[in-house]
């Protein structure tokens, strides 16, 4: 016997309701297997250390394993676009630094994604930079390093690790502040610009605090200010840059944040975000960062508007400078 025409068009809506409930249902169900967290950079690094610290805490809250792939080169930013172009469904997330997610698209127009391209998660920590003069040069305050360089305009150099990398705003913050005539020597990466600063072969230059330490410690570079508008905890011996009247608007770091594609549908937004904002609140994860040099951000940090504030932070920097690559 033939369905009458009724049962039919029952059974083809009944039909359509359930397709139609299909993403809500796995979203409820979010997360239901392993979630992916990118790290643009290789294995070692302060965003690989923080990415690491907070998946451990989000894997335990979230009940799944949350894996790191690293995603290296381009100062993080083909890491940052694979998370731009996957799929908004919360198992391709990104733990990226200041560099790829605010300042590259301000520097390069190789790099094709923008900010709108994530959902921003929230941010998870900051980390100060530190000026640093090398024993060279005899400087061992802010005070001699401005008199010195500004009674020689052009005949000092200062070095950060890469061309539009949060440590060369942060040097040309320090230019601009300071009415200071310098040369910016791009490195690629950390560890030749530290060699030379050790070996005395610069005069200047500009660390993460986290990479920077070991040196200060040992005496083997000269720590002359940290870059954030406050002292660090993790060195409050150490004063920042803003203490001192000409240097009062310099105020900048490095940062990470949990990213995710855009268009994120709000129930999964939402229980990363509680799930983020619980890890913060943990003494493990609080005392595991803290020892790499981070400050854990607020769980009631507005990320919407701190990423606003510093794109367009970066964006007077990069302008003034005219960094472009």
């Amino acid at each position: 016997m033939q369905p009458t025409l009724p049962l039919r068009r029952a059974a083809l809506l009944c039909g359509l309701a359930l397709l139609g409930a299909t993403p809500a249902l796995a979203q409820d169900t979010y997360p239901s297997k392993p979630i992916t967290i990118v790290v643009g950079y290789p294995p070692g690094g302060s965003t690989d250390l923080t990415a690491r610290t907070v998946a451990t805490e989000l894997g335990n809250k979230l009940g799944v394993p949350v894996v790191i792939e690293n995603v290296g080169g381009a100062g993080g930013a083909i890491g940052a676009q694979k998370v731009a172009s996957s799929a908004p469904d919360g198992y391709t997330l990104l733990v990226g630094a200041s560099n790829e997610i605010a300042i590259n698209k301000l520097v390069t127009k190789k790099v094709k994604y923008d900010i709108k391209d994530f959902t921003a998660i929230g941010l998870i920590a900051s980390q100060p930079l530190v000026l640093v003069a090398s024993t060279g040069t005899g400087v061992k305050t802010l005070a001699e390093f401005t008199q010195k360089v500004s009674k020689n305009p052009g005949k000092f150099s200062y070095g950060s690790s890469g061309v539009g990398t949060s440590l060369h705003l942060a040097g040309e913050m320090v230019k601009e502040q300071g009415k200071l005539f310098m040369t910016h020597i791009p490195y690629r990466g950390v560890a030749p610009l530290t060699n030379d600063l050790v070996g005395n072969n610069l005069e200047y230059g500009v660390f993460v605090l986290s990479s920077g330490l070991p040196h200060i410690k040992s005496g083997k570079v000269i720590a002359l200010g940290t870059t954030e508008a406050k002292r660090s905890a993790v060195t409050p011996d150490i004063p920042a840059l803003a203490e001192t009247p000409q240097y009062k608007n310099v105020d900048i770091g490095t940062w990470f944040a949990l990213m995710a594609p855009a268009n994120l549908p709000k129930p999964v937004f939402d229980k990363l975000k509680k799930a983020l904002a619980d890890s913060l609140q943990s003494p493990d994860f609080k005392k595991k960062m803290e020892a790499s040099g981070s400050t854990v951000a607020a769980p009631t940090v507005n990320i919407d508007q701190f990423l606003a504030t510093e794109v367009a932070k970066y964006k007077k920097i990069v302008e003034f400078a005219k960094i472009e690559e």
